[in-house]
């Protein structure tokens, strides 16, 4: 039976169709990613201040500090405060007052400041590169009107912010397809090192990759400070940079790239001369000459150089952004490094076998087949990576769906899933190409062959140029005489390129199983380029467990100032039928000896809830003192009172506060204060 090929044409029009809208689609995305993300919010949270926001004071204090949930860096214009009028009446020099785990600073005020309302404003860059800001009041003697006028942008917001975002997508991008093309090279197809459409997309993926990590490099005084393109040109802020843990990761990136550029040049010219120096029987019995032992001998050399390298890009993220910071830092940093490595090897090896399978008619089944492997062992590391780094940045169950963070991750995994299954069906097309006998391919050749002349005429008219078009040039596609023309020669050239061109495609369409294959790795790399965007979105989100720690759940220490009562607000979710709201807690004085206690819930939509029961008790973990229970008294609906509450003993101290709702509904939250 005689396999007849199907019309190319027909097929070439669809995917060519395709590509542009899928372009189009994609960047309308990443468009919105950018535009609608909010600005980035870092893991460093303002867990306290003196003067506490909207606090009252009767004197004026002698200097203004903040207290972070991590190290932040910050300068001697990271704090300002300023009076009713606008005028800066802080030093301007900045106080580092940190203290083992505390990480607090400040700026002392001049004195003799009169009676008002005052403002401070601070930004601060935090220990995972992403900048933060915030400003609050606190009045000196009784409030009063205020004229001060803060900036509307947040930090790292703005234009200056889309660009970064931008940079910092197309450095993942570049770094994805550098890496994993580079590795499909070496591990799948070494044949492919002397193909240029491989050749073009290694290359393109290493510029963008420098263009973007120098784009972020200068960006990032703006970045982190005024928001300014301007500022990109300020020397002494470039400095400043490049003397920070973000800069220096950059800086060391782009000496990884230089050594990368030496890498690149050898796998396409060296590597690729030495395999194109081999002939086909040598190249069938690897080992049988010493061409072959020589380029095998630089594949391992040149696999052992790009991981080094490639390790080394990967690091310069690990070492500058989330896994950096949180809890175990020296096991997420190379969890981290081995997720963004399998990252690459998978979707960027994706990106070459989609431009081998489009450009190159002639690659072997055994390269897709390796591939395969590859992209299995890849997603395996993925997944045990991911699960450790998913369990250090939530935290908890409820951080999942109760968080952005954990939401942007749920996106992320249900697009990985997607994207298996697709893969999945690949592997499918994949085993087909290795079950078709080569005389069915030979077959399926030569029918395409036999379409005729006028088949293949028709793919070079709408090949060639229009001037082509109506001439007499012969279509024989044996060889012609040169014609002492230059032009007619050009011309003739050219006619023939497309002819063999139209030829090769149509030969290559002759396979069902390959164009099936074609389109499923089209739309694997498609959710790939979106599951890119939201995985760079992801990296400049707060994660879900510094989240919950703000919202009060086991987080930081809220610190008791002199004279002022211990403030502090718990949500809490018993699980039930209307069994969400927040309870306030009120302990005055909030020192050593007898304390007032005041406790209002409040139901989700802010009116006051009447609870069958709320318990309180006290603990000191590190004196082990407690727990001391305590059940208040309700004052009214909504609000319970106990008086004479002894703390015996400064520390801090934790509150549990048990809540019930109905009869089997019931849940305990808990934050941790410090009572001087």
């Amino acid at each position: 039976m005689t396999a007849t090929a199907p019309a190319p044409s027909a097929a070439r029009a669809s995917a060519t169709a395709l590509l542009p809208r899928l372009a189009l689609v994609l960047a309308a995305l990443l468009a919105t990613l950018f535009t609608a993300a909010s600005p980035a919010t870092a893991h460093a949270a303002l867990t306290a201040s003196d003067p506490k926001d909207g606090a009252v004071v009767a004197t004026a204090p002698a200097q203004v500090t903040l207290s972070f949930s991590e190290q932040v860096a910050m300068g001697d214009d990271s704090i300002r405060v300023l009076d009713p009028q606008g005028r800066r009446v802080d030093t301007g020099e900045l106080r580092d007052m940190c203290s083992g785990n505390t990480v607090r600073y400040g700026t002392a005020l001049h004195t003799g400041l009169p009676n008002g309302t005052y403002t401070v404003a601070w930004q601060a860059v935090s220990a995972d590169s992403h900048p933060i800001a915030g400003a609050f009041t606190f009045s000196i003697g009784a409030p009063s009107a205020t004229n001060v006028t803060l900036p509307t942008v947040q930090a790292g917001g703005g234009p200056v912010g889309i660009a970064y975002g931008i940079a910092r997508y197309a450095a993942y991008a570049g770094f994805t397809v550098l890496v994993g093309g580079a590795a499909f090279i070496l591990l799948c197809w070494r044949r492919g090192a002397a193909e240029r459409p491989l050749q073009k997309l290694v290359v393109r993926a290493w510029v963008t990759l420098t263009v973007a990590t120098l784009v972020m490099l200068v960006l990032r005084t703006p970045y982190t400070g005024s928001g300014k393109f301007a500022d990109a040109f300020d020397l002494d802020g470039l400095r400043a940079v490049l003397a920070t843990k973000t800069g220096a990761s950059l800086v060391s990136r782009l000496l990884l790239l230089g050594a990368a550029a030496l890498f690149v040049a050898v796998l396409f010219g060296v590597y690729a001369r030495r395999l194109q120096g081999a002939g086909p029987e040598e190249k069938a019995n690897a080992g049988a000459s010493e061409e072959v032992e020589d380029a095998n001998d630089l594949t391992f050399g040149l696999a052992i150089g790009g991981a080094v390298v490639a390790g080394g890009i990967a690091a310069t993220w690990a070492l500058s952004e989330h896994a950096s910071t949180g809890i175990q830092p020296g096991i997420a940093m190379p969890a981290d490094i081995l997720h963004l490595l399998a990252v690459a090897t998978w979707l960027g090896g994706l990106t070459a076998l989609l431009v081998a399978l489009h450009k190159v008619p002639g690659i072997e089944r055994a390269a897709v087949r390796r591939f395969s492997t590859v992209a299995f062992v890849s997603v395996l590391v993925l997944a045990v990576t991911g699960v450790y780094q998913s369990w250090r940045q939530l935290g908890s169950w409820s951080a999942l769906t109760g968080t952005d963070y954990g939401r942007l991750l749920l996106v992320k995994v249900g697009l990985v899933a997607v994207l298996l299954g697709v893969a999945y069906l690949s592997r499918k097309w994949t085993a087909r190409l290795a079950d078709t006998p080569e005389a069915a391919v030979a077959a399926n050749a030569s029918a395409a062959e036999a379409a005729g002349p006028g088949n293949v005429s028709r793919e070079t008219d709408s090949a060639v140029s229009d001037d082509l078009k109506g001439s007499d040039v012969s279509r024989e596609t044996e060889p012609v005489t040169v014609p002492a023309d230059p032009e007619r020669a050009a011309q003739l050239a050219r006619q023939r390129a497309a002819r063999e061109s139209a030829r090769e495609k149509q030969v290559r369409d002759a396979d069902p199983h390959r164009a099936g294959l074609r389109r499923s790795v089209l739309a694997e790399a498609g959710i790939a380029v979106i599951l890119l965007a939201v995985a760079t979105v992801l990296t400049s989100t707060e994660p879900g467990r510094t989240v919950e720690k703000e919202a009060g759940r086991g987080g930081p220490t809220t610190t008791a100032v002199p004279n002022r009562p211990v403030k502090i607000t718990l949500p809490f979710d018993t699980g039930g039928q209307n069994g969400k709201g927040s309870v306030r807690l009120e302990l005055d004085p909030g020192r050593v000896g007898a304390n007032t206690l005041h406790l209002w819930a409040d139901s989700g939509d802010g009116k006051p809830l009447d609870l069958p029961e709320i318990k309180v008790a006290f603990t000191l973990p590190a004196k082990d003192v407690g727990p001391l229970p305590l059940v208040p008294e309700q004052a009214a609906p909504g609000h319970w009172t106990a008086s004479g509450v002894q703390l015996p003993l400064a520390g801090e101290w934790r509150i549990d506060v048990t809540v019930r709702t109905s009869d089997i509904d019931q849940t305990t939250v808990q934050k941790t204060v410090k009572i001087g």
